[in-house]
């Protein structure tokens, strides 16, 4: 009897490592085929025969392209390492008291994240123009991001972090602003600056627009 409890729990765990790797192989090859030819010209078949799987496998998985592109999207938003880039950041933002490191730390995450999420939200954007369905994720994929950005921006102004007259509302406006897809676009793609250097700005240039002005070196604020 023991012996075929192990025999079971092994088989269960072949079988979901197995599927994991299926899953894998699916994302890899829906990402690599929208990229290259764009989300209209990729189909469910033709991502089937470079994965190696049957259509049904793609559609009880995913449902369809859109199912792939939230699914591409969330994996690049876990960015690299066993623990997900939100836990990360949330664990940081928690433990860490000076504003400016944690706004820097966020400029670290997204340099990390960003090339792996920012192509397929720009995909998404273009195919929005003539698809309705990827018209409708775009709102949801803004929408979502919106509400992280707003997370965070709740947690400078509950600290006191926020310059003066600067509400959560607009500390949430200015986050969703430089977490844009489209600043990736214009620095990174268009001109080709690397990711380190993106992140390095957008932290510097949140902590402009957030934050108090650093008084200079032996200034006394009375």
């Amino acid at each position: 009897m023991k012996s075929v409890k192990r025999k079971r729990r092994y088989d269960s765990a072949g079988r979901l490592e197995q599927a994991a790797r299926t899953r894998a192989l699916v994302l890899d090859a829906a990402e690599r085929m929208f990229l290259r030819n764009g989300y209209a010209a990729t189909t469910i078949a033709a991502i089937a025969a470079a994965a190696g799987v049957s259509v049904e496998t793609i559609y009880k998985a995913f449902k369809g392209k859109p199912g792939l592109v939230r699914a591409i999207r969330e994996r690049g938003l876990a960015g690299q390492g066993p623990v997900h880039a939100e836990q990360r950041s949330d664990r940081m933002r928690t433990a860490e008291q000076d504003p400016r490191r944690i706004i820097l730390n966020w400029g670290t995450l997204a340099a990390e994240v960003a090339p792996r999420v920012s192509p397929i939200l720009l995909l998404v954007r273009d195919a929005a123009a003539t698809d309705a369905e990827m018209a409708q994720l775009r709102l949801e994929l803004d929408e979502d991001r919106y509400r992280r950005m707003t997370v965070n921006a709740r947690h400078l102004y509950r600290a006191g972090h926020l310059r003066p007259g600067l509400t959560e509302h607009d500390a949430a406006d200015i986050l969703w602003t430089y977490s844009s897809p489209e600043l990736y676009e214009l620095l990174v793609v268009r001109k080709k600056w690397p990711p380190s250097r993106y992140g390095r700005f957008i932290a510097e240039a949140m902590i402009a627009a957030l934050l108090p002005a650093a008084l200079p070196p032996g200034h006394r604020q009375d």
